[in-house]
């Protein structure tokens, strides 16, 4: 699935999905804020709906996060750890996701640096 929208035809935030070793990994591009929110957490929803609690998203293509869209992701990451599942965040970037380190939540979430090595921390192939 391919989502990519900001209203007037420009693109904030394109979302899209395909599964990668037995996990569906979501590949995120552009701005995670106020705007794109409801885009974001519909997206997340309706993935985990479709393809159950393995999620890996891939934020190398996040030009910008905020508080609201780290507090999405946090949300996604408890929806899937208490379903039984496996969740990773990769390509996280200091200078375009700060917001994880200002609050402390970079040590607490699952982050590794490539698609690849989150496999292989669940145990998975790439």
């Amino acid at each position: 699935m391919t989502v990519s929208n900001n209203g007037d035809g420009s693109a904030a935030l394109t979302l899209t999905s395909a599964p990668v070793g037995g996990v569906n990994v979501i590949r995120v591009t552009g701005l995670l804020d106020a705007t794109t929110r409801d885009q974001f957490a519909d997206y997340l929803a309706a993935e985990a709906a479709e393809h159950g609690p393995e999620m890996i998203l891939d934020l190398s293509g996040v030009t910008f996060m905020d508080s609201r869209a780290l507090g999405l992701i946090v949300h996604q990451w408890q929806i899937c750890t208490q379903a039984g599942g496996r969740f990773a965040l990769t390509g996280v970037e200091y200078a375009k996701t700060k917001v994880m380190w200002i609050t402390g939540l970079a040590q607490r979430l699952p982050l590794h640096d490539t698609v690849d090595d989150a496999l292989a921390a669940f145990g998975g192939a790439g």
